[in-house]
């Protein structure tokens, strides 16, 4: 898949009584039902989380309503965690453009999931605070699940044939190899904690600051290598449904997602997140904040039941091992469905914004003709505007007046989390 979310065209206002039309003849499938249940234990009170069921693409219409479910693992503090839970939606969403049908928003969602990371680590960060929080944030659209992941709160998925699927990245530094790269190209320092003698001991972590993770919200201490970049994933389930199960890393130290997963089949959604939380403490304690949601998405009850598998395997074979582009035609979806196949439709990583926020000559700019930065969407007059690619030797446009566009303080933001210049938030 491309970086970033791709190309679109310049957004033109569209009056809602089209938009809510649009809506309705894009409704293919019956929308499933949603139910959640949430469990947790404190141990210092830095986990948070967000739940919300009632978001609308379209306001006021009822049929564009999509789900929100985030657990904001907080360190040195609650203050980001509780920062990042209170606005990251609102800079998510302020970050998409207006007018946009169901699939456009959803081909959206990835360069939006990140500006609204990048704008709420910006904004935590102005306050002076040292503190920091994971964040894993799982938006779901009917069908569609789109999951943004700083840190090491992990969202899996269980689908209905018990088939196991890990929808984040574990951004710790003892475990990804291309995050301590990154670290230290960037300026950082990647070693254990010395004690007397020389002795080296613990879990990796990042110098100076000492954290252990590679990507987080607020920790302004440590260096701005530590990026706020969520690695994103977008994925469309068949219509057999599946179960979320979102938590915090006193979850994932105690469990694999195997076992996770397995502890709480058969249950519905509130006790199997108290489940999952007790088969976590049953087996290492309680050791850290420990936090689990759990979200069934069900298929409506007049759905048909997943097709028998195609005569012809080899067709099956290659709808399975080629990644699916934006463009997919509906045909190849609907296939996927049938046979109970989840349909992966973005994932990108990068730690580059530039990369992720993509190429494209009218992004930030409004019908009125006033750009808007690309990260926190305040008005730019022309001259204003940085190109994201301008100057950027990871880029790759050769067209430095191209958009997404940067206010000075994100432009500034972007070259510290890429290394070329210090820091320019002091701690007080």
């Amino acid at each position: 898949m491309a970086s970033g979310a791709g190309r679109r065209r310049g957004h033109e206002l569209v009056p809602l009584a089209a938009l809510i039309s649009r809506e309705m003849k894009n409704e293919k499938m019956e929308k499933p039902s949603v139910r959640y249940g949430h469990a947790a234990q404190s141990r210092k009170g830095e986990d948070y989380f967000l739940v919300k069921t009632d978001c609308q693409r379209v306001p006021g219409n009822r049929s564009s309503t999509f789900s929100v479910f985030a657990i904001f693992d907080g360190h040195n503090g609650n203050a980001a965690a509780i920062f990042t839970r209170e606005h990251l939606l609102s800079h998510i969403l302020s970050a998409v453009p207006r007018g946009l049908g169901r699939e456009e928003w959803f081909q959206a969602l990835p360069r939006a999931l990140v500006a609204g990371f990048v704008k709420t680590d910006k904004e935590f960060q102005s306050r002076g605070e040292t503190s920091g929080t994971t964040a894993t944030f799982v938006i779901i659209d009917a069908w569609t699940v789109t999951v943004a992941s700083v840190g090491d709160s992990r969202c899996i998925l269980d689908t209905q044939g018990g088939g196991i699927s890990t929808l984040t990245v574990d951004h710790r530094l003892e475990e990804n190899v291309e995050e301590r790269e990154r670290i230290t190209a960037s300026g950082g320092e990647v070693g254990r904690l010395s004690i007397a003698g020389g002795a080296e001991i613990g879990p990796l972590r990042c110098w100076p600051g000492g954290l252990c993770l590679s990507r987080s919200i607020g920790d302004m201490d440590v260096g701005e290598f530590i990026v706020p970049i969520p690695y994103v994933k977008q994925v469309k389930l068949s219509n057999a449904g599946g179960r979320l199960i979102i938590a915090s890393d006193g979850i994932w130290d105690a469990l694999s997602s195997e076992m996770a997963a397995k502890s709480c089949r058969g249950l519905p959604a509130e006790l199997a997140a108290r489940q999952v939380v007790k088969e976590a403490l049953r087996t290492r304690g309680l050791k850290d904040d420990t936090t689990c949601i759990v979200v069934d998405i069900i298929p409506p009850e007049n759905s048909p039941p997943p097709s028998p598998l195609p005569k012809k395997p080899n067709k099956l074979r290659s709808f399975l091992f080629r990644k699916s582009s934006r463009d997919s035609a509906n045909k190849l979806s609907k296939k996927l469905s049938a046979v109970g196949i989840v349909e992966e439709l973005f994932e990108e990583g990068s730690a580059m914004l530039a990369e992720r926020l993509g190429n494209d000559e009218g992004a930030g700019q409004t019908t009125s003709g006033i750009f808007t930065c690309g990260v926190c969407q305040v008005d730019l007059a022309p001259s204003e505007g940085i190109s994201v690619h301008a100057g950027s030797i990871f880029s790759t446009s050769s067209k430095p007046w191209q958009g997404p566009f940067l206010c000075a303080a994100c432009r500034n933001k972007k070259d510290a989390m890429e290394g070329k210049r210090p820091s320019g938030v002091k701690v007080a």
